[in-house]
């Protein structure tokens, strides 16, 4: 009996141990309390107006969104800057009629990612994803806004992925 409560206690302890360093985004204990984004600028051929903003923001929001981390402007823990390289749209396939039955919008980000707590985790890399869409459609207006919508959830999940889920 003594030894059923004692292997009891023990699984107890273990289970409430290991929920403190996991939660459900998959990022685990973060040696961090704040978190800065700088603005990542277009630097690309291809100069899209509000691309850039809308980048910077989406990656505060994913951050923010999935940890506990306070975003500041200056001095932060955990810093992410760089810029949009590429922006580019291409050809995909041809129709009959020597025009683009599919198109595709590329985009990739040289991110720059540091931790003051943690240099080691330091690192620049580069992250893209591309959507495509029916070449008869205009690259402009809603299909525009969602075709970047969907390279931006994946990009910033990925850089996410990389800094904090370690994935």
């Amino acid at each position: 009996m003594k030894y059923t409560q004692y292997l009891f206690f023990l699984m107890l302890i273990f289970t409430f141990n290991s929920c403190s360093v996991y939660n459900f985004t998959g990022t685990g204990k973060i040696d961090a309390k704040t978190f800065q984004v700088n603005y990542f600028q277009n630097i690309s051929e291809l100069v899209e107006p509000g691309i850039d903003r809308d980048f910077t923001l989406k990656l505060q929001d994913i951050v923010q969104n999935q940890t506990n981390l306070n975003a500041t402007t200056s001095n932060a823990d955990l810093v992410y800057e760089g810029e949009i390289v590429e922006y580019r749209f291409s050809a995909m396939s041809a129709t009959s009629e020597n025009t683009a039955a599919q198109t595709r919008l590329s985009i990739t980000v040289n991110v720059r990612f540091s931790n003051k707590n943690k240099p080691e985790e330091d690192f620049e890399k580069r992250f893209s994803h591309f959507d495509d869409f029916d070449g008869t459609q205009q690259a402009t207006g809603a299909q525009l806004k969602k075709s970047l919508d969907i390279i931006f959830e994946r990009i910033t999940q990925d850089i996410f992925n990389g800094t904090l889920a370690k994935w």
